[in-house]
């Protein structure tokens, strides 16, 4: 069977499942506020869940995308360095094996990066080349087919969150205008298994810094792992998490493929948005199966000069008010409220440090 084809999910499941299908009917009214209130719980516990997009997407698209990166990661060394980032800006093409680091350490990991393409490209400035494509054939085309279905799921994601956390008409307008020119990111990245007692991960211990993250991968399990603070969520015993890491106040779970689902999750642009209520979880990918892993993630993310900040309604929910009038009276009872952040500044840090900057001077990462 596919493994992304719609079937029967598990009984026992250790992140929520949540469908889109009422944001893809536009008469599905009361579909519409189970899964608002569905999106919203998620992200106030766990900020990851499985989104089921088999309404949205056949299960041969991202299948297809696979074997093309497969083809790719296949080809020798020289011909893969062809596009390497150093042509451009440092950002937009292939990173060898290696080359990307997480605290501090090499992520044992290669990838092609893509990023929105920009008006007046211009390779020495930081994120502003041109992206690099592999000249396998159909690769680009199907590639970019898949972008777009991305960007819009992203707009869906995004209104359904504004319903969630009881968002005006005004302000849902207001939000959409800051992601609706996404400066997105589209990864694709190989995994080769991890050698034996290497220092370090197949991708180190993480938040993602932008918006959301819809992550397809192929069918390998115990390889990407989510780090729950909670006791108690753990549901199913989960293989392949180091021993030690089983700390007091969480620990470390498996968030394996789901038939029909993207792993879907929060950045650090919604923590802002959300003034805290929305937490950026950290996440790690330790592949050790003796297959080559491939994974897709697409980062769905601000516009490039937009101007985040806590919305309104969440600090509704916070002061305990539920109309824009009273919340001024009210706004003292916060305890603290997340500063501005232009995304394309902070972007530029995130990707001159390699994960090491977070959103607000002293948060954990």
């Amino acid at each position: 069977m596919s493994s992304f084809a719609p079937r029967d999910y598990p009984k026992l499941s250790t992140l929520p499942i949540i469908s889109l299908a009422p944001y893809l009917s536009p008469h599905d009214g009361k579909g519409r506020i189970s899964t608002a209130a569905a999106l919203h719980a998620a992200c106030l516990q766990y900020g990851f869940f499985y989104l089921d997009i088999s309404a949205y997407v056949s299960p041969e698209e991202p299948e297809e995308l696979t074997r093309l990166a497969q083809e790719f990661f296949m080809l020798p060394q020289k011909e893969k360095e062809k596009i390497a980032l150093k042509y451009q800006d440092g950002a937009r093409g292939y990173a060898r094996l290696a080359e990307n680091v997480t605290n501090g350490k090499a992520d044992n990991h290669e990838g092609i990066d893509l990023l929105r393409p920009v008006e007046h490209p211009d390779k020495t400035r930081p994120l502003w080349g041109e992206n690099q494509w592999p000249s396998i054939p159909g690769f680009r085309e199907k590639y970019e087919v898949w972008i777009e279905k991305m960007k819009h799921l992203g707009l869906i994601v995004m209104q359904a969150m504004a319903d969630g956390l009881g968002l005006t008409a005004e302000e849902w307008a207001e939000l959409r205008s800051q992601v609706d020119d996404s400066f997105y990111v589209m990864r694709i990245i190989g995994y080769p298994p991890l050698p034996t007692n290497y220092d370090g991960f197949s991708c180190g211990a993480h938040k993602d810094y932008g918006c959301l993250t819809f992550l397809y991968a192929d069918p390998t399990r115990g390889a990407l792992q989510v780090y729950l603070r909670q006791k108690g969520l753990l549901i199913k015993e989960s293989n392949n998490i180091r021993a030690e890491e089983h700390i007091e106040d969480g620990m470390w779970i498996n968030a394996d493929p789901m038939p029909g689902c993207m792993v879907c999750n929060l950045g650090e642009m919604w923590e802002v948005w959300s003034n805290g209520l929305y937490k950026s979880t950290l996440h790690r990918v330790l592949h050790t199966s003796p297959n080559y892993r491939v994974s897709i993630p697409f980062f769905f993310e601000p516009n490039f000069d937009a101007v985040v900040k806590p919305l309104p309604a969440a600090l509704r929910l916070q002061e305990g008010t539920s109309t824009p009038a009273s919340a001024q009276k009210a706004r003292a009872n916060v305890q603290k409220i997340y500063e501005p952040v232009v995304y394309g500044d902070f972007l530029k840090r995130k990707v001159e440090n390699n994960f090491t900057t977070s959103v607000q001077d002293g948060d954990e990462d």
